[in-house]
């Protein structure tokens, strides 16, 4: 399927769900429970309206925005996701090249299938990095050290993960990271050909950041141990910008804001770790309100599209990420389906700013 088939998000999800195996698309895919918290904030996203404006000069809009005191040419990046050369061999690469091609960030997760090492240096500097905080702390802290060590300017701390979502599809297929391969899973891979014998071509992805010696991580290990002191200790440790991810109460922002974190990112982890997750759209809305105008808010969780995005940007968010629709994208296209699929992202949120009157995507209170 060549890349121009990608014309929307739900063309790259159409087109991944035909070529990868079926463990894999709904490891990707899924939502915690009946997927009602992934549904929640899609029927929210679909009643915000944006309010078209008429006879403005609209001609010289710039997708541009400052991102600490940066210059961003998107006002979207990357979402940390774990393990994307599942979507297709080399995906962390083709990720961190259109994150240094378009200045944004690349949130490099603590179980990439790339080191986090090479990711930044392929990014040009135009990574993040995202930490888990796991176990009793010791091997969360060393790789603090490691990402400070590697030139990391901003980490991203994910705080809504305190145990790993229960999500039926990924279990039905008997997902686990390693790979362990039974009957069901040669069969779900014999009957994807092509992915299967690229996959095999370049091994099997593994959690590249822990292929070192003295670095372990178990993916269903408790991170339930974190509170506001391992907070603490982490701002006093890491020299860069701090970021939390996965916040979606009010309470909770007032007290990061005044524990010295430099951004809040409003997230339901695209509903992948509680079912009866509020919508994260409207959260961000009562969060805005309570930092002010003026503290940097992150938005992310199922924005399929630059509309979307323009939505968030309007509701009080400073930058947005896509997540998911980037791996299918890879899945459907490789390289060429995911920049198919990021200039319609950029088309989308450029058309929508015309038809509203912008000529910045800037989030200004109203």
């Amino acid at each position: 399927m060549s890349h121009g088939a990608i014309h929307s998000a739900e063309d790259a999800r159409r087109l991944a769900k035909r070529r990868l195996p079926w463990m894999v698309f709904d490891y990707i895919d899924g939502a915690a429970g009946n997927e009602m918290g992934a549904l929640r904030n899609r029927r929210a996203l679909d009643k915000i309206t944006l309010r078209p404006r008429i006879l403005k000069d609209v001609s010289a809009r710039s997708l541009q925005v400052n991102l600490f005191d940066a210059p961003a040419d998107r006002p979207f990046g990357i979402a940390p996701m774990g393990m994307c050369n599942l979507a297709a061999p080399g995906a962390d690469l083709m990720l961190a090249r259109l994150a240094a091609r378009y200045r944004v960030p690349h949130g490099v997760s603590t179980v990439a299938s790339t080191s986090m090492e090479t990711l930044l240096e392929v990014a040009e500097g135009h990574a993040w990095f995202q930490l888990y905080f796991s176990g009793d702390g010791a091997g969360t802290f060393k790789l603090v050290e490691r990402a400070i060590a590697a030139g990391y300017k901003t980490l991203v701390l994910t705080v809504d993960v305190p145990e790993v979502g229960r999500r039926p599809r990924e279990l039905r297929h008997g997902f686990k990271m390693p790979f362990r391969m039974g009957p069901k899973q040669c069969f779900d891979f014999a009957m994807h050909p092509r992915w299967s014998l690229a996959t095999l071509r370049a091994g099997k992805p593994q959690m590249a950041n822990f292929l070192r010696p003295g670095f372990e991580f178990d993916r269903t290990e408790s991170r339930a141990l974190a509170n506001w002191q391992t907070l603490a200790r982490l701002r006093d440790m890491w020299p860069g910008k701090l970021v939390v991810k996965g916040v979606l109460d009010v309470d909770d922002s007032r007290r990061l804001v005044a524990a010295g974190v430099d951004a809040i990112q409003v997230s339901s982890h695209g509903a992948r770790q509680l079912e009866a997750v509020p919508a994260p759209i409207e959260m961000l809305v009562e969060i805005r309100r309570e930092v002010g105008p003026d503290y940097p808010l992150f938005f992310d969780s199922g924005l399929r599209s630059g509309e979307d995005a323009l939505k968030a940007l309007n509701l009080g968010a400073n930058f947005t990420f896509f997540g998911r629709i980037l791996q299918f994208a890879i899945a459907a296209g490789g390289e060429r389906g995911l920049h198919a699929l990021w200039d319609t992202l950029s088309d989308e949120l450029s058309i929508a700013m015309a038809q509203t009157g912008l000529v910045s995507p800037i989030y200004r209170a109203r």
